[in-house]
């Protein structure tokens, strides 16, 4: 849980800087900064009184609340004279303060940043994709259908299908990368929205102490009192969150692009009798090769791998993948396809 709110303090020069409240600056006064700050009394009343006031608890609650409002048209074509075709539309709207309790999610937190104030992380859902719009067909080609023997085998039985799907892209929150809450659990730590700053620009921070400039020990700690700090770009849309101060930015606030793909096959059917058939066949999956950065797959349900995707949504470690989805993220590249099967 957050334990100190943070404020916003007008700098020359457009600098921005995130500060901590007057009763964190009176708590970072001691000898010890950080170990004052963790005697705060805003611990859970229920676990102080268990004994649980000289450490974090973090704590995997079940809780959470999902709205959903949804409506879908669909149009079909029944097969008749070699031709059948279907389209469907869905406009929806998931709204959810958790998504997932547990290490499932990567580009939206797991765990939310504030237990004890769920209405603060009420926002679209990971799973919010607002469009949805898949249209497929398939068409037995009338060539030579009424001939027979050899030129009906080679130059009849042909089949082509398609798909074409449009969905709206996914939601990411845009995380700090470190304990800002001093919550012990940084799964969730959001990042501090700068509405004048270039979009898809983070920024890291200084800290800011009361002398005039912040000194570090060998494991980078700082020593000193620190008061708040400064964005080290302040053209930057995103801000780090620097440890005692406050997020000021929602879940899933940034949207990944959609997935606009066309998949195509042709077929061509070798029948023997009434029942038997050879199919020789060719899939292209993104026939366009049309570049679409998602997460998972523009068409099939694919295990994906997790590693280096933190470093889409997160300020930190800085690096050119932040807000890049070309950087973490494959195209989903034309695959092509060619079987052979025997039906009977």
């Amino acid at each position: 849980m957050p334990l100190f709110r943070s404020a916003e303090i007008a700098e020359p020069a457009g600098t921005i800087v995130s500060g901590v409240s007057e009763r964190a600056l009176v708590a970072r006064r001691g000898p010890d900064p950080r170990a004052a700050i963790r005697r705060d009394p805003s611990f859970v009343p229920a676990y102080e009184a268990a004994g649980f006031n000289g450490a974090s608890v973090v704590a995997f609650l079940s809780n959470g609340n999902s709205t959903y409002h949804g409506g879908s048209l669909q149009l079909t074509k029944r097969f008749s004279r070699g031709f059948q075709m279907t389209a469907a539309y869905t406009l929806s709207h998931l709204i959810d303060d958790t998504t997932a309790e547990v290490f499932s999610t990567v580009l939206s937190p797991r765990r939310v940043e504030d237990f004890q104030n769920l209405r603060r992380e009420r926002a679209d859902s990971a799973l919010d994709h607002r469009h949805r719009f898949v249209s497929s067909l398939i068409y037995e080609l009338p060539w030579f259908s009424k001939s027979t023997g050899f030129t009906r085998t080679l130059l009849s039985g042909f089949q082509v299908a398609g798909t074409y799907t449009y969905e709206t892209g996914e939601r990411i929150t845009v995380r700090s990368g470190n304990d800002a809450n001093l919550n012990g659990d940084n799964a969730g730590d959001r990042a501090i929205f700068n509405p004048s700053g270039t979009e898809g620009v983070g920024s890291s921070v200084s800290p800011l102490c009361r002398i005039s400039a912040c000194t570090f020990d060998e494991d980078g700690n700082v020593i000193g009192t620190v008061v708040g700090y400064l964005a080290d770009n302040p053209n930057a849309r995103y801000i780090q969150t620097g440890n005692g101060a406050q997020s000021s930015i929602g879940r899933n606030t940034f949207l990944l692009p959609a997935i606009n793909n066309v998949d195509f096959s042709i077929m061509k059917n070798f029948r023997f009798g009434e029942s038997k058939a050879i199919q020789i066949r060719a899939d292209f999956f993104n026939v366009l090769n049309h570049p679409q950065y998602v997460p998972g797959s523009v068409n099939s349900v694919d295990p994906v791998g997790t590693t280096g995707l933190t470093t889409l949504n997160q300020v930190t470690p800085l690096t050119t993948d932040f807000l890049n989805p070309s950087a973490v993220l494959s195209s989903n590249p034309r695959v092509i396809q060619l079987a052979a099967r025997f039906n009977f």
